[in-house]
C-alpha cells in the first residue's frame, strides 16, 4: 500500500486498511500526495506571459490613498503603545512606505511578494513526512522541499478524461515530490538511531510512490530527474536495501520506465513487483490532425436521462480518445529483485493492482473503450480480472458498462459489482458489494445492498454467497476473523450511519445492530476500531485480552467531541455486552493528543491490554506536534521527534475557542486568533478578516455541536488566513456557518437567510469581545467559501468592509446539474440557483471585493469563466473589484510566484480596505481619481500584476477515482 494511500485512510472514517503502515499526516497537511489532483496545462490565456493576469475596474476609481499611505510593514508597534492597525491616518501616514518600497518588493517578472513577517513563514523550511517500517523498528523521514517554481507549473500538460498528464514523464502532471530519504532505528528506549540516508541516487532526484516491502527489508519507489536541457525524465522504478542504504534502479534495462497516470506498481511478495511500465513498442504519441476528419456530434437520440456534475478536462473528439490511450496504456511486468524481468499480459489501462493477502493472486482492474465526452474516465466501462501471482489470468470478475447515467442524487453509485477488494483476515477471498435499486438513490427498495463474498479460485459455476444485506448505502467493512467484522451503511438525506457485527464464518449467528446513530452528531461518536498488521501486511481489528477475563474487546479510538472541544479518548469495548471502559484520554487543560496506531502488534497471537503499546500525537496552543510511544501497564510516554517550531515569531500567538448564538438559537462557534504580546486594554480593536466555509445539516443541535480542539497546534499552510497575524490582525477562523433544512426542508431553502444570521452572529460576537474594529472587518474564503464571501457582501454590506474571494463559483446556472451538497437540478429548483448566486446580486455588491482565480481550474463547477463573468457583472455596475488570474495555476495554487503574489494581494487589498478603512469604504470613493499601482497596473487598468496560492480541498465532489484516496469506503 502506497504512502499517500494510508494517509487518507488514516484521515477518513472507519476506513479500511490493506498493506504496510502510514504517513503520519499530523504535522504534514500541507504536503500533496505525490498522485496530486492539483494539475497544470500548457495552454495558457496568454501565451507568453511571465505575470498573473490582473484586472481592475476603472468605472470606479480607487480613494485617494495610496500606497505611501499603507501601515509600514515592519511597524509592530507605535510609541504610545497602540498597534499599527489601531493607528490613526495621520500615524500610518507619519510612517509611510514609499511606491520604491513595493518596488523592491517585486520578484522581477510582475509578480510581487508579501511583507518580509509573512515572507519568511512561507518560506519556512517544511518539516519532513515519517513513515513507519512493518515491524515498528525503523522510522523514514521523507525530506521535502519548499513551493514550487512557477517554470514547473508550466511544463507541457495533457487534459484528457478527467486527468491531467506530464507527457514527458507518463505520469500525473504537477507531482510533488520528496528529495531525500532518512532512516532512522527505533531503539528500545523509543530514542532514534543516527541517520542513514539512502544514497546511490542520481544527483537531483525527485522521489515518488515510496513503498516497504511486507517484510520491511526493502523499498520501492520511482525516480526522476530533470535532464540538461530542463525537459523531465521518465520515472525510473528504484529499489533500497533499508540496513545498508544502498539504492539501485530495478530494471537493468535502461528503456523500461514507470507509468504512472493510475495506478504502477506494488509488491507481489518480497522479493517481486508487478509494475506498470511504458510499452517498449508504443511509438510517438498521435499527431492532432490539421483538418478534422468529421463535426464533434454527441447524440441522445435513445432519449437517455443523462444528468452529470460540470467536469473539467473530458475528452473531447477522437484524436484526445488516442491521446488518452497513448498515455495511459500500460504493459506489466513481473520485476523481481534479482534482475529477472516477465511481460505479462497484454498491453492495456490498468488502473489498479491488488495483490491477494496470500500472494497467490492479484486483483487486477483495466477501463476500455467506449469511452464518454461527458463524465470523466472513473465512469469508463471497467473490466475486473483475477490473475495469478506469476500473471496467468484466472477468470473475468464483470465488465462493467459506461456510466454516464448515475444520477445526481447523493448516495447514487454504478450499477453491478462495485467496492472489490480482498478479504483482510483471508488468504483470497473477494468481497463486493451490488446495488439492488439499479444504483438511484431515489428508488425505494430494500435491500438497497446486497455484500457478496466468494473465494479467488471459485469455479464459474458457483454462486457467490450472500455475507449481508443493506438497507442504507453501503461504506465498507473492518475485518477481523470468522467470528467478528463490522458493516457500515449510511444515508446522506437522513445523515443515518450504522455499524452492523457479523460472523462471517457462522451463518447461524444473526446480524445484529452495533451504533446506529446521525452522522452529524459528533457528541455520540463511539470511535472506530483500532486495526493490528497481520503477518500477511493487511490490517484487521485488534481483539484485546484482559487477564483473567475471556470477554471479546476492542479498542475505539475517538475524536471525543465535547461542548468544551474535542477530548480524544481510547476504549475497551466489550463487543458482546457494549459495555466500555476508558483506558486512555487526551489532557483536557493544555494539550491536544490522539492516538495514531497501535505499535504492539509485530507478533502474532492475542493482544493483552498490560502489554499495549501505541503511538500519540501531543500538541498544543503554541507547541509543535511530537510523536510519541505510550507504554501499558504505567502508560509511560517516550517522545521520539523533537520537530522545531516552524514560525517561532508566531509561538506566542493567542488562540481560543469561542462560543456565541446565532437569532434563531442555533449555538456557534469559532477559533479566535490574535496576534502575539496583543493586550486589549493597551492595542485596542484590531482590524479583524473572517474567514470560513459554510456547511450543511439536517437539525440545529447538531449544527451546534463544537467541533475541534482549543489546543490544537495553529498549523499555517502557505495560504493561510493566520499569516495576517504576523500583520497584527484579529483572525476569527472557521465561524461555523451551517445551513440548515430540518424535516422535509432542504439546507438551501433559506440560504441566504441563514449565510447573514451566522455571519451576524461572528461579526456582533468579535466586536463584543472588543478585539475586532467594527469598520475593519474583512471576510474571505476559497472555493465554497469565495461564494459565501460574495453572497455576504451582497446582502449583508453592513458587516464587512472589504471581501476576498478564492476560485469560486458565482453563477449557479453554470453548474445546472447541481453543486456543493445540492442534489436538485436548476429546473427543479430554478429559485434556489437564481437567489443563491451572488452573480445575480452584483448591483448589490458595494464593498470592495478581490477575485483570485486560477487559469486551470480543474475542480468540479468552478470553472474560471465563473469569476470571469463576475467580474464583468461587477464592473458593469460599478463595483470596486479587482480580478487577479493565475497562469497555470489549478483550483488550489501551488507555484512559489503565484502563493507570494497571492498573499501580495491580499495584504495590499487588507490594508487599503481594511486597515485604512474608518467608516463606509464605498462612501469615499472619488471617481476622478485612478490608483498608481508602482508599475503593475496602469492607468489604464490593463492586466500586468499577478496572484496565487495552495491547495486546498475542492468544494464539489470530489471524484474518488481519481482522489490519491481511492477507497472503498464510499
Amino acid at each position: 500500500m502506497r504512502l499517500t494511500n494510508a494517509y487518507h485512510r488514516y484521515t477518513l472514517p472507519l476506513s479500511l486498511f490493506h498493506r504496510h503502515f502510514h504517513l503520519l499526516p499530523k504535522p504534514f497537511l500541507s504536503l500533496k500526495p505525490p498522485k496530486s489532483s492539483l494539475t497544470i496545462n500548457k495552454h495558457s490565456r496568454t501565451k507568453n506571459t511571465n505575470s498573473p493576469i490582473v484586472i481592475v475596474n476603472p468605472a470606479i476609481k480607487a480613494p485617494a490613498m495610496r500606497f505611501h499611505n499603507l501601515v509600514p510593514v515592519n511597524a509592530v508597534a507605535s510609541e504610545d503603545g497602540g498597534g499599527p492597525n489601531g493607528s490613526s491616518a495621520s500615524s500610518a501616514t507619519s510612517n509611510s512606505i514609499s511606491p520604491a518600497d513595493y518596488e523592491d518588493s517585486s520578484l522581477g517578472n510582475g509578480y510581487c511578494v508579501p511583507p518580509p513577517e509573512i515572507r519568511d513563514i512561507v518560506d519556512a523550511p517544511p518539516l519532513p513526512a515519517l513513515s513507519f517500517s512493518p515491524h515498528r523498528d525503523k522510522i523514514l523521514f521523507l525530506k521535502r522541499r519548499s513551493l514550487p517554481p512557477l517554470s514547473e507549473l508550466a511544463r507541457p500538460e495533457e487534459k484528457l478524461a478527467g486527468v491531467r498528464i506530464d507527457g514527458k514523464c507518463n505520469c500525473r502532471s504537477r507531482m510533488s515530490y520528496y528529495t531525500g530519504i532518512g532512516i532512522h532505528q527505533l531503539m528500545d528506549d523509543c530514542t532514534l538511531g543516527p541517520e542513514k540516508e539512502i544514497d546511490g541516487l542520481p544527483d537531483g532526484a525527485k522521489i515518488n510512490f515510496i513503498t516497504w516491502s511486507n517484510d520491511g527489508r526493502h523499498l520501492s519507489f520511482s525516480v526522476r530527474i530533470d535532464e540538461e536541457d530542463g525537459s523531465s525524465s521518465m520515472l525510473r522504478l528504484w529499489v533500497a536495501d533499508v540496513e545498508t542504504g544502498k539504492a539501485r534502479p530495478l530494471f537493468e534495462s535502461p528503456n523500461m520506465f514507470l507509468n504512472a497516470v493510475f495506478d504502477n506498481f506494488v509488491w507481489v511478495n518480497n522479493s517481486t513487483l508487478l509494475v506498470c511500465t511504458v510499452p517498449l513498442s508504443r511509438g510517438d504519441p498521435p499527431k492532432k490532425p490539421l483538418v478534422p476528419s468529421s463535426p464533434k456530434i454527441q447524440s441522445n437520440e435513445q432519449k437517455d436521462t443523462i444528468q452529470a456534475r460540470t467536469y473539467q478536462d473530458l475528452l473531447k473528439d477522437e484524436y484526445d480518445e488516442r491521446l488518452f490511450e497513448y498515455y495511459a496504456t500500460s504493459q506489466l511486468v513481473l520485476a523481481s529483485l534479482d534482475g529477472t524481468v516477465k511481460l505479462v499480459g497484454s498491453p492495456a489501462i490498468f488502473t489498479s493492482l491488488d495483490p491477494s493477502p496470500d500472494e497467490k493472486y492479484i486483483l487486477i482492474t483495466s477501463i476500455h473503450r467506449p469511452y464518454s465526452f461527458i463524465v470523466p474516465c472513473g465512469r469508463f466501462p471497467k473490466k475486473v480480472d483475477v490473475w495469478t501471482a506469476d500473471g496467468k489470468f484466472v477468470r473475468e470478475l464483470c465488465d462493467l458498462p459506461l456510466a454516464e447515467d448515475i444520477p445526481i442524487t447523493h448516495n447514487s453509485v454504478r450499477k453491478g459489482m462495485r467496492s472489490i477488494n480482498w478479504r483482510a483476515d483471508k488468504p483470497s477471498t473477494l468481497v463486493w458489494v451490488e446495488a439492488q435499486d439499479g444504483g438511484d438513490a431515489k428508488v425505494e427498495v430494500s435491500p438497497r445492498d446486497i455484500v457478496y463474498t466468494q473465494p479467488a479460485e471459485s469455479l464459474g459455476s458457483e454462486q457467490p454467497a450472500v455475507l449481508h444485506k443493506l438497507d442504507l448505502r453501503y461504506g465498507g467493512i473492518s475485518w477481523c476473523d470468522d467470528s467478528l467484522a463490522l458493516v457500515y451503511e449510511s444515508w446522506y438525506k437522513t445523515r443515518k450511519i450504522r455499524t452492523w457485527v457479523i460472523s462471517p464464518g457462522f451463518e447461524n449467528v444473526s446480524p445484529r445492530i452495533l451504533f446506529d446513530r446521525s452522522s452529524e452528531d459528533v457528541y455520540s461518536d463511539p470511535g472506530s476500531p483500532m486495526l493490528r498488521r497481520t503477518p500477511a501486511g493487511t490490517y484487521v481489528i485488534a481483539k484485546m485480552k484482559k487477564e483473567g477475563d475471556q470477554g471479546t474487546y476492542v479498542l475505539l479510538n475517538g475524536s471525543g467531541a465535547t461542548p468544551q472541544g474535542n477530548i480524544p479518548f481510547l476504549d475497551l469495548f466489550d463487543i458482546n455486552t457494549g459495555n466500555k471502559e476508558r483506558i486512555w484520554e487526551s489532557d483536557k487543560e493544555k494539550y491536544y493528543e490522539t492516538v495514531v496506531a497501535l505499535m504492539s502488534d509485530q507478533s502474532e497471537g492475542e493482544l493483552y491490554v498490560d502489554q499495549l503499546k501505541v503511538l500519540t500525537s501531543k500538541e498544543s496552543k503554541t507547541e509543535n506536534t511530537q510523536y510519541f510511544i505510550l507504554s501499558w501497564p504505567g502508560k509511560k510516554a517516550c517522545q521520539i521527534t523533537n520537530f522545531p517550531h516552524p514560525y517561532p515569531q508566531l509561538s506566542s500567538l493567542k488562540k481560543e475557542m469561542i462560543r456565541y448564538e446565532r437569532k434563531d438559537g442555533v449555538q456557534l462557534t469559532a477559533t479566535l486568533y490574535l496576534p502575539p504580546d496583543y493586550d486589549p486594554a493597551r492595542d485596542g480593536p484590531l482590524p479583524c478578516l473572517v474567514w470560513s466555509y459554510p456547511g450543511e445539516f439536517k437539525s440545529k443541535d447538531a449544527a451546534g455541536q463544537v467541533r475541534g480542539s482549543p489546543n490544537e497546534f495553529a498549523g499555517i499552510g502557505p495560504t493561510s488566513p493566520l499569516l495576517w497575524l504576523a500583520r497584527r490582525f484579529a483572525i476569527l477562523s472557521g465561524p461555523t456557518i451551517p445551513i440548515i433544512g430540518e424535516g422535509n426542508e432542504e439546507a438551501n431553502d433559506r440560504y441566504v437567510e441563514q449565510l447573514v444570521g451566522s455571519a451576524e452572529a461572528a461579526v456582533e460576537e468579535v466586536i463584543r469581545r472588543g478585539v475586532a474594529d467594527p469598520n475593519k472587518i474583512a471576510i474571505g474564503g476559497h472555493s465554497y467559501g469565495a461564494f459565501m464571501t460574495a453572497n455576504l457582501l451582497a446582502h449583508a454590506p453592513h458587516l464587512f468592509c472589504c471581501g476576498i474571494a478564492r476560485s469560486g463559483a458565482y453563477n449557479r446556472t453554470l453548474t445546472p446539474f447541481g453543486f456543493q451538497n445540492e442534489d436538485r437540478t436548476l429546473w427543479e429548483a430554478t429559485s434556489i440557483y437564481v437567489e443563491m448566486s451572488p452573480f445575480m446580486s452584483a448591483n448589490k455588491i458595494k464593498k470592495p471585493i478581490l477575485l483570485i482565480h486560477g487559469e486551470e481550474d480543474n475542480n468540479s463547477g468552478t470553472l474560471t469563466i465563473q469569476s470571469d463573468r463576475f467580474f464583468n457583472a461587477l464592473k458593469g455596475h460599478g463595483a470596486l473589484s479587482r480580478l487577479v488570474i493565475l497562469p497555470f495555476e489549478s483550483h488550489g495554487y501551488a507555484a512559489r510566484e503565484s502563493v507570494l503574489h497571492v498573499l501580495w494581494e491580499t495584504d495590499r487589498w487588507l490594508q487599503k480596505y481594511c486597515v485604512a478603512n474608518s467608516s463606509d469604504a464605498s462612501a469615499n470613493l472619488d471617481p476622478r481619481k485612478d490608483e498608481v499601482n508602482t508599475g503593475t497596473v496602469d492607468t489604464e487598468s490593463k492586466a500586468v500584476s499577478a496572484a496565487g496560492g495552495v491547495p486546498e480541498w475542492a468544494d464539489d465532489k470530489i471524484d474518488i477515482f481519481h482522489s490519491p484516496c481511492r477507497s472503498s469506503l464510499w
